[in-house]
Formats: C-alpha cells, structure tokens, sequence
C-alpha cells in the first residue's frame, strides 16, 4: 500500500510488518501446509514476545491463543463469540496476520449480506460481451481465500440471512466453490493447504439469526471473555489510547490518574458496581473506555491545550452509556451523585463535581 503513515487504521500484515519479518527469519519450528509462521511463532506474535521484541497485541487467556491456532490447523473454521467489544475481531485480524500473512479478506456480516459478497460475482460489461468466462468472474473473500489458500475472516456472521450462512455449508465441508456457469475445470475452486475460516459473533445478537446446528458443526466455539483484572485494563486503554491521540495530533499523553477514573467507572456500570441499580444495559466494554479516553484527550488538547480531566470524561461518557436505554442515563447520574461521592482522590471529587453536565 502506498503512503501507509497516512491511513486512519493499516491491517495488521502492514503495522506490524517488521515483527513479522523478524520471526519468518527466525522461525525453526514445523509449520502447519499453507502456513505463514508456525503455530509457535503464530503464537508470540499476539502474545507478544518481550526479548525478542515482539509487542503484546492481544490482552486475555495464553490458552485461548494455543486452542484457536490448532482449530485452525484442522479442517474446521474458527468461531470466537462474546459480548461487543472484547476485541473478537482484533484477534481474527491478528491470527489472519500470524497464518497466511493477510487479514484483509473478510466478509462484512450483516442484514445486507448476499451470497455474492461471500463467494463471487460478476464484471457485467464482460460478462454481456464475453459470457462467463474466468476474465468476467469477480471473486469474493471466499473464493480468494480458497484459491489462494488464505484465512477469510467472516465477521457478525449471525446478523447474516439464513441463506447467507447456509451457503458456508458445503464450503466449509467440501472445501469447494462450484461455478456452474463456466465449463470444465473452471467451474470448480478448490481449496488450497492454508485456507481456512474465522468468524465472530456477539452475544448480543443471540437470536437475530440463529445459526443451524449443522453449520455449528463445522465451527469450534472460543469464547473471548471481558479483560478481568483491573491493571490489566487500565494499562490497555493507556497503550490504545495513547496510540490514537499521538495519531490525532495531540500532544500531551492521557493522565493516568484520569484513566483510572474512567476504567474504574467503566468496570462499575459493567455490572460490578455496589448496587444492581448501576448496571447499564449498554455494552460498557473495554473498546469502548479507549472511545472514550480517547475523546476525553481530544476535547482536553483542543479546546484548552492541556490533557482531559475527569469533568471532560463525563462530558463524553453520555454518548456511551445512553445508546440502548433512556433508563441509562439516569442510571448514570444515579451512580454519579450516589456512588463517586464515595471514591477518594482529587479525580473522583471533580468526576462528581461535574456531573451537571449530563444531558437532560
């Protein structure tokens, strides 16, 4: 990719290319057919391997890491579920990086979705001119993964039609694309050593459209849990945020005792708080304090010149907690007058000074 320093958000393949190069170099180990790296080099990649210089990409269970590569290494697809923003797709990227050395063939599920997007099209103006002919098909992740013999990662892929994901069926199985429309061998894609499928699918749309028990069958199921230790958190919402207010232009890193505020705060509207009454029914995630630490940064450097405080992290926590419920926001102020008053610090005594500021 040309003038990579100015894309928003490069895959993995590119932000990471030296660490991935370096282990290529280094890597002694067996590899699984089609492979990139190793499962063993695949592994200290998101991991992180600190006397080799390998940065820490993934925050949750070693173990998780080792059950998803050897999932991978066999013929069944990969299939990590959990509630929305526990990095489930950050992982299918990374892995995707490790395995085949591209994260970019990836179906956006949704209710939109069509069989096209999964397994190919076609160029129209060729195909009026020519008929079906290879030079007239355009091929789809799936396709592309299967020829190539790459990882093609299917995101949300339960807020897809019942057609859609019926038609990962005999893909998964058979490992084949047929192409009925061109004639003799063209019209059949068969699957390459090193191609393989990961989807994700959150909690949350449980129900929107249910997977069959037969397309479950070709998955192994991983459960991708909320990060449960508190230093843990804080120090991945510093690291992330950090990264993106250097990348905005801000020049002044996050205040540490301000992220503990907001982590804390995070971790009590989750679910953990003193009182049932504090629990929001919207999905206070870990992505989601870096959303917010985040824009407590930017309103911080922006409109003063100086890094956010705990007042600019109510101004934005609004926008976060009150998607789903109104109730929300009341919960919300509830916490705010109830239990901050409770919290000693100077960030506490000024996150309850400001809680004015809610909307409403």
């Amino acid at each position: 990719m040309a003038d990579n320093a100015h894309l928003q958000r490069p895959p993995a393949e590119v932000r990471f290319a030296d660490e991935l190069a370096r282990l290529r170099d280094t890597d002694r180990a067996h590899r699984p057919p089609g492979w990139a790296l190793s499962l063993e080099a695949a592994r200290r990649f998101i991991v992180g391997d600190e006397a080799a210089g390998i940065s820490r990409k993934f925050v949750g269970d070693p173990s998780l890491i080792d059950r998803s590569l050897v999932t991978l290494a066999t013929s069944r697809g990969l299939m990590l579920v959990g509630e929305p923003g526990t990095a489930k797709s950050l992982l299918s990227e990374l892995i995707a990086a490790a395995v085949c050395g591209e994260s970019t063939l990836t179906i956006q599920g949704g209710a939109a979705t069509t069989e096209d997007q999964v397994k190919y099209s076609w160029n129209y103006a060729l195909l009026v001119a020519e008929g079906p002919t290879p030079r007239s098909l355009v091929p789809a992740p799936m396709l592309r993964g299967m020829a190539e013999g790459k990882v093609v990662r299917f995101e949300e892929i339960t807020r897809c039609p019942l057609e859609v994901q019926d038609c990962m069926l005999s893909l998964l199985s058979e490992r084949v694309v047929a192409v009925p429309e061109l004639p003799g061998a063209d019209g059949m894609v068969f699957a390459r050593d090193g191609f393989n499928v990961i989807a994700t699918a959150n909690t949350r749309d449980r129900g929107v459209n249910e997977m069959s028990a037969a397309l479950k069958r070709r998955f192994n199921f991983e459960t991708v849990f909320p990060i449960a230790d508190f230093g843990t958190e804080l120090e991945l919402v510093e690291r992330e945020a950090g990264r993106l207010l250097e990348r905005s232009g801000v020049g002044a890193p996050p205040r540490r005792d301000v992220l503990e505020v907001l982590v804390r705060t995070f971790r009590d509207l989750r679910g953990s708080g003193p009182s049932p009454a504090d629990r929001l029914s919207t999905v206070m995630s870990t992505a989601e304090a870096v959303s917010v630490a985040h824009a407590v940064g930017l309103r911080g450097w922006y409109l003063r010149g100086e890094p956010g405080s705990a007042a600019d992290v109510v101004e934005c926590l609004a926008g976060t907690a009150a998607k789903d419920s109104p109730e929300d926001l009341a919960r919300l102020r509830r916490y705010l007058e109830q239990q901050v008053p409770r919290r000693k610090g100077t960030q506490w005594q000024e996150l309850h000074r400001a809680r004015h500021r809610l909307p409403g």
